[in-house]
């Protein structure tokens, strides 16, 4: 339902009293669960990501190259979201918007995006955690990306915009 409500209308769309009406859930059930939209967008944003990181956990990535390999990753992701415009608005802005309640949430999309890449970076699919060194630069990577998004989302950025500062980024940092 949420899903469906930011793809017609944005971050704006979405209200949890119409959420839980579209879900046949009580609105206290809802608020139980998910206290704000921004909880409830950014959980939408953790599934997302979950399973876009199951899809890749089972395979390869292609490429010879960590740079490659992780460039085709985010090019996914981020084509991925542009196709769908008002819903990656809408958690795009979510993300933005979080605070300090969201942190669980928060830190478990990071965690899908850090294990995407640190197994892109590898190349190899059953690779563990990231060690220390491997998440800070992960880290790094991210926060461009999402930077970038952030700006086509604004506006002020093209599809090209954001993968060309993104392969900026992964080049100085995977050479």
């Amino acid at each position: 339902m949420t899903v469906e409500l930011a793809s017609e209308g944005g971050f704006d769309a979405v209200q949890m009293r119409e959420v839980s009406e579209r879900a046949d859930v009580a609105l206290g059930t809802l608020y139980r669960y998910f206290p704000s939209k921004v909880h409830l967008l950014v959980a939408t944003l953790r599934w997302r990501f979950e399973a876009q990181e199951a899809h890749t956990a089972t395979r390869a990535v292609p490429g010879d190259t960590p740079r490659e390999r992780v460039m085709f990753i985010l090019r996914r992701l981020t084509r991925g979201l542009q196709k769908e415009e008002r819903l990656t608005e809408a958690l795009v802005r979510a993300f933005m918007f979080a605070d300090a309640s969201v942190s669980d949430e928060i830190r478990a999309v990071g965690g899908h995006l850090t294990g995407m890449i640190s197994r892109a970076v590898a190349g190899d699919p059953d690779h563990g955690e990231a060690t220390a060194e491997e998440a800070a630069v992960i880290g790094i990577i991210t926060d461009v990306w999402l930077a970038a998004l952030v700006a086509w989302v604004n506006g002020r950025a093209s599809v090209e915009d954001v993968e060309r500062s993104v392969d900026v980024a992964v080049g100085r940092l995977l050479p």
